[in-house]
């Protein structure tokens, strides 16, 4: 039986990271010919050569991430915010503005952003850098759907309490910090990496044709 996916073609960024891993499992498994890679995106170059390798895209995976450590903002440097921006934000522009022209041209085509919950609810620990470079993600996207509307469906995740090794590594979730976090979600659980991919792949999917810059959190109830 054909999977929702068969036949199209589907970049995944940072394949390794974040919502990475389950996404480019899941996508196989509902058809699509996933094109995953970890490289870095650091110029326009860079991207549409990437695109230039792949060919026809049908769907875009904006998964972006970048470690960090939290710190209070009245010590964050310009250095850290450049260096957060380059890991979640600039890459994403990149890639989206790699593949419009034959989105636009065809006529079709979605791209998904795996954006985070830190864009939609503050919170104490001090990340409003990361939360920052997140924002900025989610207010693209909102203005990029209502300009390539309705020929091209842009819609975003706001993902936290997500199993994946980039933000709660196996490590961490032996902390204290760790458990105190997860009293805050009312889920009481992380879920798995398949449980967000499930979300995306319905962004990705035809089931999205009526979804023009929508955000939906993935967060356990943290925030709605």
């Amino acid at each position: 039986m054909p999977g929702r996916l068969t036949g199209k073609s589907v970049i995944v960024t940072d394949q390794n990271a974040y919502s990475g891993p389950g996404i480019v499992d899941l996508f196989r498994e509902e058809g699509a010919e996933v094109h995953a890679t970890t490289r870095p995106i650091p110029t326009r170059e860079a991207a549409e050569e990437f695109v230039a390798e792949v060919g026809r895209v049908d769907i875009l995976i904006a998964n972006h991430a970048v470690p960090f450590e939290p710190a209070p903002a009245v010590t964050g440097t310009d250095d850290e915010m450049q260096r957060i921006m380059e890991g979640v934000f600039y890459p994403m522009h990149r890639m989206i503005r790699a593949v419009l022209p034959q989105m636009l041209e065809r006529g079709q085509g979605k791209i998904v952003i795996t954006g985070s919950a830190s864009a939609l609810r503050g919170r104490e620990g001090g990340v409003a850098l990361y939360a920052a470079a997140r924002g900025a993600q989610i207010s693209y996207m909102h203005n990029l759907a209502l300009e390539v509307a309705p020929q091209i469906n842009v819609n975003a995740t706001a993902q936290t309490y997500v199993d994946n090794p980039t933000y709660f590594p196996a490590e961490y979730q032996q902390t204290q910090d760790f458990r105190d976090r997860l009293a805050e979600a009312p889920a009481k659980r992380l879920a798995s990496m398949r449980e967000c991919a499930q979300t995306v792949l319905f962004l990705a999917g035809p089931e999205s044709d009526f979804f023009y810059g929508q955000v939906i959190p993935f967060a356990g109830g943290w925030t709605v």
